[in-house]
């Protein structure tokens, strides 16, 4: 089994999270877990785009998010429980990520 890695708050770049914030799916994906603020699996957000995304698509989402991060994935059975490292991430980056998902959800509710 491959060990998951995080990338400790030193090491992560305010690049690296606007790289990962960039891809449609990826922003979809981690607004949702924000959202949900409980440990989601991966196939729990399956269907965001409205279509079922490959297993292998979402794995790649996920480790971006995790690498970049923004998200802390753990082992559960044969899933990966995602939660949000906001809370973690406040001190260094202050309310850039609120403002981009609070960005990123006005931008939802006028495409509706």
């Amino acid at each position: 089994m491959r060990i998951l890695t995080h990338p400790a708050l030193d090491d992560i770049t305010v690049e690296g999270l606007l790289y990962a914030l960039s891809d449609p799916v990826r922003v979809r994906i981690y607004a949702e877990i924000v959202a949900r603020d409980v440990p989601q699996p991966c196939c729990a957000l399956m269907e965001l785009t409205g279509k079922a995304l490959p297993k292998s698509t979402l794995s790649q989402h996920f480790k971006v998010l995790r690498e970049a991060g923004l998200i802390r994935s753990e082992r559960k059975g044969v899933e990966l429980h995602n939660t949000s490292r906001c809370d973690e991430l406040k001190p260094k980056f202050g309310v850039m990520i609120e403002a981009i998902m609070t960005a990123f959800a006005t931008q939802q509710t006028s495409k509706e």
